[in-house]
């Protein structure tokens, strides 16, 4: 049975089902004999010899289903009853002769397969209720665990973000001082994604709107006044595993512009963007870019990201690896770095989202 049906079916019993109304279940299978006798009765001079159940049979199926088993049997034998004595000849007597043993032997195989399969099919409505139930408790046991586990590590990851931000401000080395401040934002980042992951039937994570509040969280944790920060983004959703490499790269990248992307004496701009890289191959995934320009002096000449012994570049580089990307850098009225990466999720990538 399709599964549609088989929801219509389980709605259409919990809308009319008798089973919790003991009296009213009797009274139904009362007043659907009734009936199903007055329409028998009323219809005996135009109906030829040889359709005494006519009536009865579904008044039985009615019965049955809406009030249950026991008033479906009770219209059973009382429609049988009534039948052999009025509408079987010879009538209005219970004589019985071969033709009435035949009509009687028919009627009782035909409402007891009626009856039979009624309560097979209620059992087995009852038994996938049950089985739902027990799913769907499981599966918000299973959410609740969930999300309590991502709060848990988001927390966790909170707490060590603090705890590594006083100890840099305990450190009178300037070295130190700015590795572990370092630290303590990339530490506090991966912890604001997971907060944003505590939904566990959406485990992705649209970079539009992350990466428009990246650059002013940015710039405030640094201190940094007059650079313009500017985003252009599409809709990408990434997956859990994609989004923290890339929100952390994206970090760096932002951080870097922010560090080493102004001229002094005049105020700087950092321009973030993210889209579509072309089209790719079907069922391999979407190609998407990610670039970071600023308008400051540019890389250095020969800079290589891969041979930098800058932390910052060295995570950059890892990360682009892991991710399974190419990271280029190029000078254009100041610094620019491209992260082209195919997005395993196969996101939508919509409209642009400032």
């Amino acid at each position: 049975m399709a599964p549609s049906r088989l929801k219509g079916i389980q709605a259409l019993l919990a809308r009319t089902s008798l089973s919790e109304r003991p009296v009213l279940r009797w009274v139904f299978a009362v007043a659907a004999f009734v009936v199903a006798f007055a329409i028998r009765y009323e219809l005996d001079e135009q109906l030829p010899i040889g359709f005494p159940y006519l009536s009865f049979f579904p008044a039985v199926i009615i019965t049955a289903f809406l009030a249950g088993i026991g008033p479906g049997v009770l219209v059973a034998l009382a429609g049988g009853v009534a039948s052999w004595y009025f509408f079987i000849p010879p009538f209005d007597s219970f004589v019985l002769t071969g033709g009435s043993v035949l009509a009687l032997g028919f009627y009782v195989f035909i409402v007891t397969v009626d009856i039979v399969l009624i309560y097979w099919m209620q059992l087995a409505l009852q038994r996938v209720t049950i089985e739902k139930e027990a799913a769907s408790r499981y599966a918000g046991e299973r959410d609740l665990l969930f999300q309590e586990m991502q709060h848990r590590v988001s927390n966790n990851l909170g707490v060590v973000s603090a705890l590594l931000n006083a100890q840099s401000r305990g450190t009178t080395n300037p070295e130190a001082t700015a590795v572990l401040q370092q630290a303590s934002a990339r530490i506090g980042l991966i912890s604001k994604i997971q907060r944003q992951l505590h939904d566990p039937g959406k485990q992705t994570l649209d970079m539009g709107p992350y990466l428009a509040q990246l650059g002013p969280d940015l710039l405030e944790a640094s201190g940094v006044e007059g650079v313009r920060y500017e985003v252009d983004v599409e809709t990408v959703e990434l997956s859990a595993d994609m989004a923290v490499p890339i929100g952390l790269i994206a970090t760096e990248l932002i951080s870097n512009s922010i560090e080493h992307g102004r001229v002094p004496g005049r105020a700087g701009s950092i321009r973030v963007t993210l889209g579509r890289d072309g089209v790719g191959k079907e069922g391999e995934g979407v190609p998407v870019f990610l670039r970071v320009a600023d308008d400051g002096p540019g890389w250095p000449a020969g800079f290589s990201p891969a041979s930098s012994r800058n932390l910052g570049m060295r995570i950059v580089v890892s990360l682009t690896q892991q991710v399974g990307g190419r990271l280029d850098i190029s000078n254009q009225d100041g610094a620019v770095s491209t992260l082209r990466f195919v997005s395993q999720s196969a996101p939508e990538l919509a409209g642009h989202a400032a």
